[in-house]
């Protein structure tokens, strides 16, 4: 056989061109029936023989010589793998080849075992594989925008699992695709996601959702491939949302500001689910940075709750009652985000209050499903309105904020030359205010406005809708909410003590903290202040050894 097989060889070796993977193609199949022939007359000495002297089976013994004298021949080893690489860098720049015979070729090849097939084929395949693509990608990231240079490294990698399941083993997909994923990708990581016009951010800016998904579904491949995308994307949105809540002129509109919140929120919901795969960890950088910069603004709860009662008391034009419940349910995620959810419910509760009163909803099912508390505290009080002509009484009612009228009222006066009504409406100014402004200040004069006419007997005048406070006015809230506060505080630490009996100054802190974190951020200045009262009311005590230690008196 091992004459034989020297026979073949030359008659391999001879071979031309194409024509020399096709010879040796032949010879191989000559073989193999040989072979087959030869161990089916040799069956019994296989079964007999053979396993008791330890001798090589015939099948295997005929494969080793083929490998010995042939494929390992100093003449056809290099050739081989010289043609086969070259077949395969062919197909890369687009030549079409012969995969029927390239597929017969590896199989032999396998056919003589693992380490023939990787150390005469897959070992260099793969080295010069990272040659030609670390060389590719340079070329390609020079003269290619981001999104052309991923549209590159996924024909690539899709070209290379193809080109596997044609005619290589099925083994050496993933390392080939490593080989592509390290070389275009992992390599180039940086560069891309920061690429000037073309880049991630720019991709998020412009909605590319298919940019993004390949960006997501290439980058995932690598290793700490979403962590950069994941910390770019943060990063831009931590910067834009910035921007946004510190900007005097955003601020000026709440229902803008809030707006703009919820319509910056949606983008990234749409872009975390449609191009990156609704992944869980993305979801969570969102909401971290909306915690982030929704709570750089200290009037962000004040904000939200105007929102909500303009929504309330105007709905949306064209737009049915689910369409509010879902706005609602929208500004409930940015409710979440706040630090201070408690600064909310003071304001709501005040805004609740005006639009009951006024009669300004436009669902009383949607209010309730907003409303998460219904404890409504009103006095009674009397306005006084005088004229040149008539004094009327009026009954109204306000809120629980002292010195702020809320409500609505008939007022029926005669005069000569005027309609009844109320004051200080464009086109309905019954009233004259000096000085002549839209704001009303303490120091403000009114008098009846004698050239005021209408033709209607009944002048309807709007209620004056919920606004934002002034710095006199967020200071008064501000206050009022750390008085509310100081209880809770206090609460807190009695209830921890309680539990623990004995803890020292920092734990109190980060327990309280905790604790506290869902309505809102205690400082620990204030929780300081608190243990102090405490102390003095004989509910703590300080150890005589330790300053900083507490021991809770029962």
């Amino acid at each position: 056989m091992t004459f034989h097989l020297h026979t073949m060889s030359k008659s391999i070796e001879a071979a031309h061109g194409a024509s020399f993977l096709e010879e040796l193609n032949t010879k191989w199949n000559d073989h193999t029936k040989a072979l087959q022939m030869i161990r089916d007359i040799l069956m019994y000495m296989d079964r007999t023989f053979i396993p008791s002297t330890h001798k090589t089976a015939v099948h295997e013994l005929g494969l080793n010589l083929w490998r010995d004298n042939v494929i390992h021949s100093s003449k056809i080893q290099p050739r081989l793998l010289n043609t086969l690489l070259d077949l395969i860098l062919r197909e890369r720049t687009g030549e079409v080849i012969n995969r029927g015979l390239m597929r017969n070729i590896f199989k032999m090849l396998m056919d003589l075992g693992p380490s023939v097939y990787q150390e005469d084929f897959e070992k260099p395949f793969l080295e010069v594989s990272a040659e030609f693509y670390r060389a590719e990608s340079l070329e390609f990231i020079e003269c290619s925008d981001c999104g052309d240079y991923l549209k590159k490294a996924e024909r690539r990698l899709n070209e290379e699992i193809e080109r596997v399941s044609h005619y290589l083993d099925a083994k050496t997909e993933v390392k080939i695709t490593n080989v592509v994923e390290k070389e275009m990708i992992a390599n180039h990581m940086p560069r891309l996601v920061h690429m000037e016009n073309s880049g991630l951010v720019k991709m998020l800016l412009d909605d590319k959702f298919e940019d993004l998904g390949r960006i997501y579904n290439l980058f995932r491949r690598v290793p700490d491939g979403l962590s950069t995308i994941r910390d770019v994307m943060t990063s831009h949105i931590r910067d834009t949302g910035k921007q946004l809540v510190t900007d005097p002129e955003k601020s000026k509109n709440p229902a803008e500001f809030v707006d703009t919140l919820l319509e910056k929120r949606d983008k990234y919901d749409r872009i975390i689910s449609l191009a990156f795969s609704n992944d869980k960890t993305f979801q969570n950088a969102l909401n971290a940075s909306f915690e982030y910069f929704i709570n750089l603004n200290p009037r962000s709860p004040e904000y939200i709750s105007l929102f909500v009662d303009d929504k309330l008391r105007k709905g949306l034009k064209g737009e049915k009652e689910e369409d509010i419940e879902i706005i609602l349910d929208k500004v409930m995620m940015l409710f979440r985000y706040l630090q201070e959810k408690d600064v909310f419910e003071k304001y709501y509760k005040q805004h609740l209050a005006k639009r009951l009163l006024s009669g300004k909803t436009v669902s009383d099912d949607a209010e309730k499903s907003d409303n998460q508390t219904e404890d409504r505290m009103w006095l009674n009080c009397q306005l006084y309105v005088r004229s040149s002509d008539h004094i009327t009484l009026v009954p109204i009612l306000v809120g629980d904020y002292p010195g702020r009228l809320m409500g609505t009222a008939d007022l029926r006066a005669t005069f000569s030359k005027w309609s009844e009504s109320l004051a200080c409406v464009k086109g309905k100014n019954v009233l004259q205010k000096e000085p002549m402004s839209k704001d009303i200040g303490e120091d403000d004069a009114f008098s009846v406005n004698d050239k005021f006419t209408s033709k209607l007997r009944k002048v309807k005048i709007g209620t004056v809708v919920a606004q934002k406070e002034t710095e006199p006015e967020k200071q008064e809230t501000r206050q009022r909410v750390e008085e509310d506060r100081k209880p809770q505080i206090e609460a807190a630490i009695v209830r921890i003590m309680k539990s623990r009996r004995v803890l020292d100054h920092n734990n109190i802190i980060a327990e309280v903290t905790k604790q506290l974190q869902s309505r809102f951020l205690a400082n620990p200045g204030e929780i300081k202040k608190r243990i102090e009262s405490l102390i003095e009311r004989d509910f703590l005590e300080r150890d005589d050894s330790d300053r900083r230690l507490y021991r809770y008196l029962a």
